[in-house]
Parts: C-alpha cells; structure tokens; sequence
C-alpha cells in the first residue's frame, strides 16, 4: 500500500509538473503571438477614428456604448453585458482668455472638466500669482477677494508618473481652496510634462455642497510668461467660460467574457475605460486600454481550450469625471468573493516595464513563473506589492478584491494626456503589442492556476512576524 501511495504521489507530482511546463510553454506562445499581432491596434483605430472624443453625457459617448458591445460580440466575447448607471454630465461652451494689462494677449485655454462657467460677459479682474499650490494655499481667506488667481507649478516628469499626484492637486482642489480665499476664477499651469502651448484640461472637484469658481488651464508657455511679467508689474485678464450640466443623465460599464473552463465562477477582471475628454479623441487615454485588454483576451480566447477560470473584460464608461468604480461595485457586490483578481491599463500605450502582485504574490511560484515568461518583454517583477491598480478597479479594491499593476513607461504620457494632441499618431505600435504580450501571458497564468492571492495576502502579517 506504501508503494502503492508513493507511486500515486509520483504520478501526481509528474502531471503537476506536466501542466506546468504546457502553462509556460502556452503563456511564452501568447506572448510571441501578441508582438505580431495587430488587433490592438486596430481597435484604437477604429474607437478613435469612428466614434472620435467620447465625453459623458455626448451622443459618442452613446455610440461608444453600442460600439463596444458590437466589438466584444464580433471578437466572439460571451455574457456581453451593458449596465447602466446614473452619472451627471457636463457638456462644454465657448472659452475665452485675454491678458488685458499690461498689454492685450491671447491666452490659450481650455476649460477645467466639470468647472462652472463665468457670468455670460465673462469675468475680468486683477491678477494673484502664485508659483506653488502651497503658496495659494498659505493665503488666508478673503485675501484673494474678486481676483483671478493663477498658479504656474511645473509637473516633474518621470518613468512612472508620480509627478501627476503632485502637480495634480491644482486642478483637484485649486479652485475650492482659491474660492474659500475670495478668489473670482482660478487659472492654472497645465498638468503637463510638455511645453506646448496646447493646454491641458482634466476634472475638477464640484458637485452639491461643493463651493468653487470657474477655472481654467494654460498652455505651459503662457503661464510661464505670466510669471515673467509678474515679477515686474500687476496684471489683468478677462476669462470667459460656458458650460452646462445634466444632473439626470446616465453612463454604461460593458463587459463581455472568455468563459473559464474548469471553474467559470472564479473571474478575473481587466479592462480600460471608453469614456475620454472631448478636446482629443482619447488614443492614449483610454483607447489604448481598452484595446490592449480585449486584445489580450481575445488571444486567449482563441486557444484550443480556455483557462481555468473566467476572464472579464469591461469597457468602464466613467473614468474621467468618476463613477465607474463605484457602479461596477454595485452591480456586483455579490460576486465580489469569486473575483480573484483585477487589473486596469490606463496609462497609456508605451512599454510595461515592471509587474507588481498583490501583497504576499510574490512568494509564490507563479511570481517566478511570470518573471521568466515577461523577461523577454524587458519586464521585471517589482518587490513592491500593488497597491492601486486603476480608478475604475477601486471600487473592488475597496472590497477586498486583489489587484495588479503592470507599469508602463510614463515618460511621456503627459505630454499629451487630456488634450487636443491625444491622437492616433501619439501610439507606438510596437510597443502597444508588448503591453498586450504582457498581459495575454500574465492573466493566462494566473486564469489557468488555483493561486488566491486573497490567502496570500491575509499570510503577510504572520509570515513577517517570524
């Protein structure tokens, strides 16, 4: 009987072993594939030729939905899903700036998302300059009383775009901190790591019980000029912005699935979101994302037999101005314990340079498994453990689901991000399919394994106290 158990041990071990070796060998395939594959490509065309700048609330962004369910169904996705939720809106006017004194120029502008409009005449006033968002924020309230305070705090850029959370806040919070301080309207440097004279727009807080002002960004130039100027004298502008809202309007998450095929309960999610600002047509963000996981699945879709568990792809349709996590949420709070993993790409298109796992993945021999398949793709596994992996997937954060990160190089990502420069032309291609050979390898490791990364997780704490 002895001889018997070990004999069946040996047997287990040597098919365990067995199905190891096909999972390499089927990730290093997809991942070879994908470098010669164009399908990525092709959906960021398509979106961004054919549907163009998809702003909530718009007809595209209307036509994006039933595109993206058309594309899931054509690529042979299953259980496609459109799930909508209530998301007001905001559609954007005419804008204007002047630099009035002390002498009249053009400035070039574009609307903050979400900012409110100045009175029909627009607002002119006297300037308060400030070279740091800290500076703004140590003047006290009312010393900004009817003035429009500017802001021309540079963005660093870097590898991976942790200059963004800095800069950023100017755009966030400017204008609610500018308005507790008395201030008409807020202009600021654009959160840009470029120096073009195209600005560069993005949300801003608003909404009930919010108090704030109509704001604005500049182009990198302007604002720098402005600073010049007020160095050595007072300055006037006139700034004129219209705007609308729909408080009752609605939004769409879509989603279609490979179906897993042992345990098609267990489901991983990845996706990017269809929603973009509307100067630009959104190739970099988020087309790209979009594309790149639905490319991804789609490779494993098309495999002999499917993995595992179930691959979810969902087209977010809020990102930029918010809602998408928390209806995704929503509408799935039950399946929360079955969702082993989630990831979002959104940051672009250029080369995956760096994986991070959930909290305690690292220590498990899949870790190894990925390093080896991604190293080819100059892809390192990160020590570091995720610990945002994309707006849209915070809402599973939140409730416990593990995510990833594949980094991108964000170098010069924000250069163009959320502008009128967000075009086509702006993607490598090359690299786009390196980001689909990552993720196609990586999420069919994991999809055709048994790893919980949940258990792994709640095992730190233990393990790191020995």
């Amino acid at each position: 009987m002895f001889r018997s158990l070990l004999t069946a041990a040996a047997v287990a071990a040597l098919m365990a072993g067995t199905a190891h070796a096909q999972d390499v060998k089927t990730a290093e395939g997809l991942r070879d594939k994908a470098l010669r594959d164009y399908l990525a490509w092709d959906i960021t065309e398509d979106l961004t030729t054919n549907i163009g700048p998809r702003l909530v609330g718009s007809p595209a962004m209307e036509r994006a939905k039933d595109w993206g369910a058309a594309k899931f169904k054509a690529l042979g996705f299953t259980n496609i899903k459109v799930e909508e939720f209530a998301k007001p809106s905001w559609t954007r006017g005419e804008e204007s700036a002047e630099l009035v004194g002390p002498y009249p120029m053009k400035l070039a502008i574009v609307g903050l998302g979400r900012t409110l409009p100045t009175p029909a005449g627009g607002i002119e006033a006297d300037v308060a300059l400030f070279k740091t968002y800290a500076d703004m924020i140590a003047a006290p309230d009312g010393a900004l009383k009817g003035k429009i305070v500017v802001i021309t705090q540079p963005m660093v850029r870097a590898q991976d775009g942790a200059g963004y959370g800095v800069a950023g806040i100017s755009r966030r919070s400017g204008p609610v901190e500018a308005a507790k301080r008395g201030a008409a309207a807020l202009l600021i440097r654009s959160i840009s790591t470029s120096d073009s004279t195209v600005p560069h727009t993005g949300v801003t807080a608003n909404g009930e019980g919010v108090v704030t002002i109509p704001a604005a960004a500049l182009g990198v130039p302007e604002a720098e000029q402005l600073e010049r100027l007020a160095a050595k004298g007072p300055l006037r502008i006139k700034l004129k912005l219209a705007s609308t809202f729909d408080p009752k309007d609605v939004a769409w998450n879509i989603s279609g699935e490979i179906k897993g095929s042992e345990k098609p309960d267990e489901v991983i999610v990845i996706g990017g979101h269809l929603d973009s600002w509307d100067v630009g047509t959104g190739a970099l963000d988020d087309a790209t994302g979009v594309a790149i996981t639905t490319a991804a699945a789609k490779l494993i879709g098309d495999l002999p037999k499917h993995p595992k568990r179930t691959i979810r792809v969902v087209m977010f349709g809020s990102e930029e101005s918010g809602g998408s996590a928390e209806a995704y949420l929503d509408a799935h709070k039950a399946e929360v314990p079955k969702i082993v993993l989630a990831g979002e790409s959104d940051s672009g298109a250029d080369r995956i340079y760096a994986l991070k796992l959930p909290a305690g993945g690292g220590a498990h021999p899949l870790a190894g498994t990925a390093a080896g398949v991604l190293a080819p793709l100059k892809i390192y596994l990160d020590r570091e453990p995720s610990t945002h992996g994309g707006a849209d997937i915070a809402g599973l954060e939140s409730a416990g689901v593990p995510s990833i990160s594949l980094e991108q190089d964000a170098s010069r990502y924000f250069d163009y991000h959320h502008t009128m420069d967000d075009t086509l032309n702006k993607v490598d291609p090359v690299q786009l399919a390196q980001n689909v050979a990552a993720w196609a390898s990586f999420i069919y490791l994991v999809a055709d394994s048994d790893i919980d990364f949940r258990a792994l997780k709640a095992a730190v704490p233990a393990a790191a106290s020995h």
